[in-house]
Protein backbone atom coordinates (compact mmCIF):
# COMPACT_ATOMS: atom_id res chain seq x y z
CA UNK A 1 0.00 0.00 0.00
CA UNK A 2 1.37 3.38 -1.04
CA UNK A 3 1.77 6.27 1.35
CA UNK A 4 -0.12 9.51 0.80
CA UNK A 5 3.06 11.23 -0.37
CA UNK A 6 3.72 8.52 -2.97
CA UNK A 7 0.14 8.72 -4.23
CA UNK A 8 0.41 12.51 -4.55
CA UNK A 9 3.68 12.20 -6.48
CA UNK A 10 2.13 9.69 -8.87
CA UNK A 11 -0.96 11.87 -9.24
CA UNK A 12 1.06 14.94 -10.14
CA UNK A 13 3.27 12.93 -12.52
CA UNK A 14 0.20 11.63 -14.35
CA UNK A 15 -1.47 15.05 -14.26
CA UNK A 16 1.60 16.68 -15.82
CA UNK A 17 1.81 14.01 -18.53
CA UNK A 18 -1.87 14.51 -19.44
CA UNK A 19 -1.55 18.29 -19.21
CA UNK A 20 1.26 18.26 -21.78
CA UNK A 21 -1.12 16.56 -24.22
CA UNK A 22 -4.08 18.93 -23.79
CA UNK A 23 -2.30 22.24 -23.17
CA UNK A 24 -2.83 23.39 -26.78
CA UNK A 25 -6.58 23.00 -26.29
CA UNK A 26 -6.48 24.72 -22.92
CA UNK A 27 -4.35 27.61 -24.14
CA UNK A 28 -6.61 27.93 -27.19
CA UNK A 29 -9.66 28.21 -24.94
CA UNK A 30 -7.98 30.89 -22.81
CA UNK A 31 -6.88 32.81 -25.93
CA UNK A 32 -10.44 32.53 -27.31
CA UNK A 33 -11.84 33.89 -24.04
CA UNK A 34 -9.40 36.79 -23.98
CA UNK A 35 -10.12 37.65 -27.62
CA UNK A 36 -13.85 37.73 -26.93
CA UNK A 37 -13.20 39.74 -23.78
CA UNK A 38 -11.22 42.24 -25.83
CA UNK A 39 -14.16 42.65 -28.19
CA UNK A 40 -16.46 43.28 -25.23
CA UNK A 41 -13.91 45.69 -23.76
CA UNK A 42 -13.89 47.72 -26.97
CA UNK A 43 -17.69 47.69 -27.30
CA UNK A 44 -18.20 48.70 -23.68
CA UNK A 45 -15.22 51.09 -23.61
CA UNK A 46 -13.56 49.31 -20.69
CA UNK A 47 -9.88 49.49 -19.79
CA UNK A 48 -7.63 46.51 -20.50
CA UNK A 49 -7.56 45.54 -16.83
CA UNK A 50 -11.36 45.67 -16.64
CA UNK A 51 -11.62 43.58 -19.79
CA UNK A 52 -9.26 40.89 -18.45
CA UNK A 53 -10.99 40.90 -15.07
CA UNK A 54 -14.44 40.58 -16.66
CA UNK A 55 -13.24 37.79 -18.95
CA UNK A 56 -11.88 35.58 -16.16
CA UNK A 57 -14.74 36.29 -13.76
CA UNK A 58 -17.20 35.36 -16.51
CA UNK A 59 -15.21 32.33 -17.74
CA UNK A 60 -14.99 30.93 -14.22
CA UNK A 61 -18.76 31.54 -13.89
CA UNK A 62 -18.23 33.63 -10.77
CA UNK A 63 -19.96 36.69 -12.19
CA UNK A 64 -19.60 39.26 -9.39
CA UNK A 65 -21.78 41.70 -11.32
CA UNK A 66 -19.60 44.74 -10.72
CA UNK A 67 -18.91 44.84 -14.48
CA UNK A 68 -21.84 43.99 -16.69
CA UNK A 69 -22.10 44.54 -20.44
CA UNK A 70 -24.87 46.93 -21.47
CA UNK A 71 -25.10 46.13 -25.18
CA UNK A 72 -26.97 43.07 -26.42
CA UNK A 73 -24.02 42.05 -28.65
CA UNK A 74 -21.66 42.19 -25.66
CA UNK A 75 -24.04 40.03 -23.65
CA UNK A 76 -24.14 37.39 -26.39
CA UNK A 77 -20.35 37.36 -26.53
CA UNK A 78 -20.27 37.00 -22.73
CA UNK A 79 -22.34 33.83 -23.13
CA UNK A 80 -19.62 32.38 -25.37
CA UNK A 81 -16.99 33.29 -22.77
CA UNK A 82 -19.02 31.55 -20.06
CA UNK A 83 -19.54 28.43 -22.14
CA UNK A 84 -15.86 28.18 -23.06
CA UNK A 85 -15.02 28.65 -19.37
CA UNK A 86 -17.23 25.68 -18.51
CA UNK A 87 -15.38 23.63 -21.14
CA UNK A 88 -12.02 24.65 -19.68
CA UNK A 89 -13.11 23.82 -16.14
CA UNK A 90 -14.46 20.45 -17.28
CA UNK A 91 -11.21 19.67 -19.07
CA UNK A 92 -9.17 20.40 -15.94
CA UNK A 93 -11.53 18.30 -13.82
CA UNK A 94 -11.27 15.44 -16.31
CA UNK A 95 -7.47 15.64 -16.14
CA UNK A 96 -7.63 15.43 -12.36
CA UNK A 97 -10.00 12.45 -12.34
CA UNK A 98 -8.01 10.55 -14.95
CA UNK A 99 -4.72 11.26 -13.18
CA UNK A 100 -6.11 10.09 -9.85
CA UNK A 101 -7.43 6.89 -11.46
CA UNK A 102 -4.04 6.13 -12.97
CA UNK A 103 -2.16 7.01 -9.77
CA UNK A 104 -4.38 4.65 -7.77
CA UNK A 105 -4.07 1.93 -10.43
CA UNK A 106 -0.26 2.07 -10.19
CA UNK A 107 -0.41 0.50 -6.72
Amino acid sequence: MATDAELRRRFFRHFWNHFRVVWPIMSGLVAFQLALGAVIGVLERWSVSEMIYFTFVTALTIGYGDLAPKRMSSRMIALAIGFSGILLTALIAALGVRSLQEAAKDE
